[in-house]
């Protein structure tokens, strides 16, 4: 089956928009209790293909323990390069650890065999038209990336910085306006 058949029934599946959101002015981003409305920007609304396209490759739903897995993958395959898409992954990767840091460690080792789908630089028109095996061999690495606690354990704690770093600075500017 090729992407865009696949992409399709993803999106039907997963109860999303034909082109999975690409042309909205916005995004839902869902929590348990509630959704966030945010801005679709036109960065996101270029890229939003290549996200999903890992989520067939791996076969992930859009929940947050498929999302986490995304998320460690996408560190792993170096997405931090893309700026703003990689502070949405690592916000991605920090929030998923919170949740299901079995998933995001699973994503990150995966990652590591891998390059990134963005990193092909070939259009969408001609991923669209290959096969998933095909994309599987292209983002295949001749020499995987050894994993290294070290690193992964920085990336983990650089992602809970981007997590909770609104926060805590909210609780700053709190205390001194109290006093």
């Amino acid at each position: 089956m090729i992407i865009s058949n696949k992409l399709s029934e993803f999106y039907r599946n997963n109860n999303l928009a034909i082109d999975g959101g690409e042309k909205d002015s916005y995004f839902y981003l869902k929590f348990k209790l509630f959704k966030l409305k945010l801005p679709n920007s036109d960065f996101r609304k270029k890229v939003v293909y290549i996200h999903d396209i890992q989520h067939i490759l791996y076969d992930c739903d859009v929940t947050w323990k498929g999302e986490a897995f995304i998320a460690g993958w996408e560190i792993a395959t170096d997405i931090w390069k893309y700026f703003p898409l990689g502070i949405m992954s690592l916000w991605a990767t920090g929030f998923s650890f919170l949740l299901h840091p079995k998933e995001v460690f699973r994503g990150y080792k995966q990652g590591l065999l891998c390059n990134g789908v963005i990193d092909l630089k070939i259009s969408k028109k001609e991923i669209l038209n290959l096969s998933i095996s095909d994309v599987k061999n292209l983002i295949k690495r001749k020499q995987p990336k050894q994993f290294n606690w070290f690193v992964f354990l920085f990336w983990i704690l650089t992602a809970e910085l981007v997590v909770f770093l609104p926060l805590i600075l909210s609780l700053i500017i709190v205390y001194f306006f109290a006093k």
